[in-house]
């Protein structure tokens, strides 16, 4: 685990060189539209921006609400990168990501339900998961409860057997 550099690793999957060459030029990686099943494609003009959940270098997150669709109403958390800020390797990964989480499918691991591109930007459609993520509830409790640890690391182990399971290495 500890030679890995990715934060998702297909096992047997050959990276891209990560060479000054190639960070310097611009490569379209095909972020192909993935929907939901039985629903329809999807695009940024289906979905109101309600508030922006988090900010990295790469973009934002916001909470969104499908405003279209037999899905209509549904709050989803939306991932929204710059191609322009986003170096190779980064797009590699970011397609990397979508098609493990296309292929994932379990109860402790976030689904994506949409994944589309305009001309500038790469989106994820996920699960809103109320709350936010581990991290963030830790800084707010400072502490957990043994109960709650037990609980957590349940869910964690449960999910990381299920990736190792199709031969994904998680490491973040």
């Amino acid at each position: 685990l500890a030679q890995l550099a990715d934060p998702w690793q297909k096992m047997a999957v050959e990276s891209p060189s990560d060479s000054a060459e190639e960070e310097g030029s611009i490569k379209e990686i095909a972020i192909t539209h993935h929907v939901k099943e039985g629903h329809e494609k999807a695009d940024p003009s289906q979905f109101e921006l309600l508030k922006v959940l988090g900010q990295g270098s790469f973009g934002k997150v916001f909470l969104v609400k499908k405003i279209s669709g037999s899905d209509a109403r549904q709050l989803y958390a939306m991932k929204v990168l710059k191609k322009a800020t986003l170096k190779v390797r980064d797009r590699v990964r970011t397609k990397m990501e979508r098609d493990i989480l296309v292929e994932v499918n379990h109860p402790f691991i976030v689904k994506l339900h949409y994944a589309f591109q305009t001309e500038g930007k790469l989106y994820l459609i996920l699960d809103f998961l109320r709350g936010g993520d581990l991290f963030t509830r830790l800084s707010k409790e400072v502490m957990f409860t043994e109960e709650d640890v037990k609980f957590y690391l349940a869910e964690l182990a449960l999910a990381l057997d299920h990736l190792h399971s199709l031969g994904i290495i998680y490491r973040d």
